[in-house]
């Protein structure tokens, strides 16, 4: 068995309080709850660490069948044209 280490730890007011109504709710010490709730955290900690990478799996980008991309750059110069020509019609 391990021997226990004796430390000194300084918790935040709103963590010692959750530590203490936990304490209270499961009818055991103070020392007990601070070392199970470490312990859990610590394990899940160390089984986040073991997920696997996340891969991005790249797409090609490119047009659907059927799409001429010069009709395209076509359609947004007229696009252009007619919202400048707007604009100069409003500002008159």
């Amino acid at each position: 068995m391990m021997r226990s280490m004796r430390t000194t730890v300084t918790l935040e007011p709103d963590v010692a309080a959750k530590l203490k109504e936990l304490a209270h709710r499961r009818r055991a010490s103070f020392k007990e709850t601070l070392n199970d709730v470490l312990r859990k955290g610590l394990t899940s900690q160390a089984k986040a660490g073991r997920s696997e990478p996340f891969v991005v799996k790249p797409h090609s980008g490119g047009f659907r069948p059927g799409i001429d991309p010069d009709k395209l750059n076509q359609l947004l110069d007229q696009l252009e044209v007619e919202d400048f020509s707007g604009e100069a019609r409003s500002a008159e």
